[in-house]
């Protein structure tokens, strides 16, 4: 069964993370659309009624970075191009330029409308919206108008009406620009002169055809993690092929958080496989973050391999199922020219192998988290499942941050470098760098402050503030630490102290997720510190820092300080980009 239509619309995948979002935002507006190459011949785009360039990490001056077929210009289809997609249509048509910029933006830009134009109707003068680049353009090719500035960005829009032709240099899709998506539906039905054609609320149908035709006479078995993607898959795979074809079982790794194992087993009655001694010992001294996710992911591999064997699962008659979504493989480079941000423990080489053979059902991998949530309420599953916080596969030891050497901190910008290196992206690549703290409490004009000092100091892609603590952040040092037993309480106490304090506040319905995080930075008699990082998002793929009320991070960071080995407590004060949510 197929319910899809001829795309009406193809984004071109330039390596920007949020390619297939930018597809989703389309589709949620009622029109079809699909993703190709870059390189896709013009020819073969003549009967679309429009094209999106991706944004993408790359600069078109150099060697190797992504091209579309300058064809593509004058073939029919209306053209929008953003972020890179704008750099690339200046740089390919004769007469436009484009330079590398003097700043960075990342994040918000008050965006000034110069001049109207349809990609515009209906936007104010000025409009909050969302950056992520250094390049810019310079000199817009002939016939384009620069429609909008900010003010580090003389050409943040250009145009070519008669063409059909239009460029922004921020990110219309993501959630963060707020009138984005009427700048997208604008270009769907004023310029493109789409029609609609498709409801993404009416897929459960869709998907439960396509889950029977990938099983075939096979029986499926669920390795269910008890968070929200797995239940639906799990839950949908149930509904498509009944109990008697569908097995599920939750792996505590001890990496899990406090009460996580009981809860799982009790909501979704499946079995509970005991493998804290397994994963722990294969942790043991691993200190980078990517080892520790190909580790795991691993681990999984084994034990799934394990229970399989035991029952019978490994012949011709069972499929492994898993609740990937599109998040997971878009930040683990799953466009095709997409920078790894992080690696998903659904895409190491264990799992690529069970993809390879045909062994694995992945029904939620056209869809992002609030998708999921919407999929699994029309299927009748509870709130309290569906509205927990996402959590990591890896679990707590991507929010355990280790590292290999001692060192101390220094000042810098105001504030000080904490020589502990966390994930980012920035311009949709990935960076790895330290963390800028402020030994002052968060507020929101720190917060503003925070964008601006990751923009100047290319040295970091993060900035924490301090709330409390034992020893100022001068007297604090980084010291050589890795995944111990002793390490992973304290997280999973300081967790399970935030969880329960945002519950009884209801700060948590306030947040989209609040990971709890433990630096190896302190003291001698208190070695770690915990970091708070609640974020506003509605898909993961862009999130803005959430300041707590002020009484409430007292009463937590109190509770936290009591926690034995907790030195201080920091806030994460960055949005994404340029800072991923989770820190590693």
């Amino acid at each position: 069964m197929s319910s899809q239509p001829e795309p009406q619309i193809t984004v071109l995948d330039a390596g920007g993370q949020y390619t297939h979002l930018i597809a989703r935002r389309v589709r949620e507006l009622g029109v079809y659309a699909d993703v190709r190459p870059a390189e896709t011949a013009a020819a073969e785009l003549a009967g679309r009624k429009g094209v999106i360039i991706s944004g993408g990490p790359a600069s078109v001056y150099e060697d190797g970075s992504p091209k579309v077929d300058p064809g593509l210009f004058a073939a029919g289809p209306a053209v929008l191009g953003i972020c890179y997609g704008q750099q690339l249509m200046a740089h390919l048509i004769d007469g436009g330029s484009v330079r590398q910029g003097e700043h960075g933006e990342y994040g918000f830009a008050a965006l000034r409308i110069e001049q109207q134009a349809p990609l515009f109707e209906g936007l104010a003068d000025e409009e909050p919206v969302w950056m992520s680049h250094r390049d810019q353009v310079d000199t817009p090719p002939p016939g384009f108008a620069v429609l909008a500035s900010t003010g580090t960005c003389r050409v943040a829009a250009i145009g070519d009406a008669a063409r059909r032709l239009y460029g922004v240099q921020f990110h219309p899709e993501v959630v963060h620009t707020p009138r984005g998506m009427r700048v997208l539906e604008n270009f769907l039905f004023r310029v493109s002169g789409c029609l609609n054609d498709w409801d993404p609320r009416s897929r459960i149908a869709a998907i439960e055809e396509e889950i029977r035709q990938t099983a075939g006479n096979r029986n499926v078995f669920f390795f269910v993690s008890g968070g929200v993607d797995s239940s639906v898959a799990y839950r949908l795979c149930l509904r498509a092929l009944g109990k008697d074809r569908v097995r599920g079982a939750y792996v505590d790794t001890g990496l899990m958080r406090e009460g996580e194992t009981a809860y799982v087993r009790d909501a979704l009655g499946v079995d509970v496989v005991d493998a804290n001694a397994q994963f722990l010992s294969a942790l043991t001294g691993v200190t980078d973050p990517e080892q520790k996710r190909h580790i795991i992911g691993e681990q999984f591999v084994a034990v799934q391999d394990r229970v399989l064997n035991s029952g019978h699962y490994l012949d011709g008659d069972w499929i492994l199922g898993q609740g990937t979504i599109y998040p997971d493989t878009i930040e683990s480079g799953g466009t095709a020219k997409a920078d790894v941000i992080k690696t998903h423990h659904n895409r190491v080489a264990g799992i690529q192998r069970l993809i390879d053979e045909g062994r694995i059902i992945e029904p939620l991998t056209p869809f992002y988290k609030d998708e999921v949530r919407e999929a699994g309420r029309e299927i009748g599953l509870p709130a309290e499942l569906l509205d927990r916080h996402p959590f990591p596969g890896p679990g707590l030891a991507i929010r355990l941050l280790c590292t290999d050497s001692d060192a101390a901190v220094r000042p810098a910008e105001g504030g000080w470098i904490l020589p502990v290196r966390s994930v980012g992206v920035q311009g949709d690549s990935r960076s790895y760098r330290p963390v800028l703290a402020f030994d002052e409490a968060p507020s929101a004009e720190l917060l503003g402050r925070a964008v601006h000092a990751v923009n100047r100091a290319s040295e970091v892609n993060r900035v924490v503030a301090r709330c409390g603590g034992h020893t100022p952040v001068a007297g604090q040092s980084v010291r050589c630490a890795s995944i111990t037993g002793e390490r992973l309480e304290r997280l999973r106490r300081a967790d399970a102290i935030v969880r329960d304090a945002t519950r009884r506040s209801g700060f948590d319905a306030e947040t989209w997720q609040f990971p709890v995080v433990l630096i190896p930075c302190g003291t001698a008699d208190c070695p770690d510190s915990v970091v708070l990082r609640p974020i506003h998002s509605v898909d993961g793929m862009t999130a803005q820092a959430v300041l707590m009320p002020a009484v409430l991070l007292e009463e937590i960071t109190a509770a936290l300080l009591k926690v034995v080995g907790v030195c201080s407590v920091y806030y994460d004060l960055t949005h994404k980009p340029p800072a991923t949510i989770e820190w590693e």
